[in-house]
């Protein structure tokens, strides 16, 4: 489904046999109100099987508390004006903006030096995170063909705040800028200059996970396509949804979707996934830092 000029046309698949499937999610935080909201913080959040992500708009001198936080989380901070800092296991790290952070498990807190748009992406063994999602009833029962959680081995360094910057220059035959650990992978896709070439659009699908798309800057059409079966009652209708900034998409697995930029300045997107994708990290030098959480035999 690929134009072979998309380094994911050299992907696999091996799609296995479903009867069912689960409807997308989609919330606009742009149109609704923040699940918090305090003098300096507003937040919103929404969830998929796996994943909460929490989207923050904050002032300088905010702060976000994690108390007994399960597993590691991710940071992003995408502005260059933005910064924070991070205090974990009694240290303190300085953020700059235009940076991913992987902060581990235990308490930690991220206090908003520079204020700025954060976006916080937290796995649902957070249940308190996950009560607060504006999305959370449509994952009372499992959606189907996602399999249970498994977080990715410990990083052979030990755990510890890692920040990588997001000044990255493209690469032939790199997918996007992808960063992984043992919760999550993170694609910050290089920014479209005005509306996506219709003729070059990517349909496709994944075979066993969710994808979060994250609308960080722009507008975009998502466009999904459910399978049929032999059961009609099960059939849906395609989705053509449209999304300013920002925002969250959340694509089922066996679904065939493809994004369009359309506003006609800067278009981002974000993809997220949890835990890790296999394929992704099977291909030679796309994950950006690899070597602090190396695949085991077993992905």
């Amino acid at each position: 489904m690929y134009d072979q000029s998309d380094p994911r046309s050299t992907l696999s698949s091996n799609a296995p046999p479903a009867s069912e499937f689960a409807a997308a999610e989609y919330l606009r935080f742009y149109a609704t109100r923040p699940q918090e909201k305090s003098e300096k913080m507003k937040v919103w959040y929404g969830r998929g099987q796996n994943f909460v992500v929490a989207y923050a708009e904050a002032l300088a001198g905010a702060e976000y508390l994690r108390q007994e936080q399960p597993d590691e989380y991710v940071i992003l901070v995408p502005d260059p004006s933005t910064s924070i800092e991070i205090l974990w296991a009694g240290e303190s790290r300085k953020v700059v903006g235009n940076s991913i952070v992987f902060v581990p498990s235990g308490n930690s807190a991220i206090r908003v030096t520079g204020p700025g748009r954060i976006v916080m992406m937290f796995t649902t063994r957070s249940e308190d995170l996950c009560a607060k999602a504006s999305n959370a009833d449509a994952y009372r029962t499992a959606h189907p063909n996602i399999p249970a959680f498994e977080p990715w081995p410990d990083p052979p360094g030990g755990f510890k705040v890692r920040q990588y910057s997001l000044d990255v220059p493209d690469q032939p035959g790199r997918f996007g800028r992808i960063w992984r650990c043992t919760t999550f992978m993170v694609n910050v896709l290089p920014v479209q200059s005005g509306p996506r070439d219709v003729t070059k659009l990517s349909p496709h699908y994944h075979d066993s996970f969710e994808q979060g798309s994250f609308a960080l800057d722009g507008a975009f059409m998502h466009h999904l396509r459910w399978p049929w079966t032999s059961n009609l009652n099960n059939w849906r209708p395609d989705d053509h949804e449209y999304f300013d900034a920002a925002s969250l998409a959340v694509i089922p697995p066996l679904v065939i979707h493809t994004s369009r930029g359309m506003a006609p300045g800067v278009n981002q997107l974000v993809d997220i996934f949890s835990p890790p994708r296999a394929d992704f990290s099977q291909k030679d030098g796309w994950v950006l830092n690899e070597r602090d959480y190396p695949m085991s035999g077993s992905q």
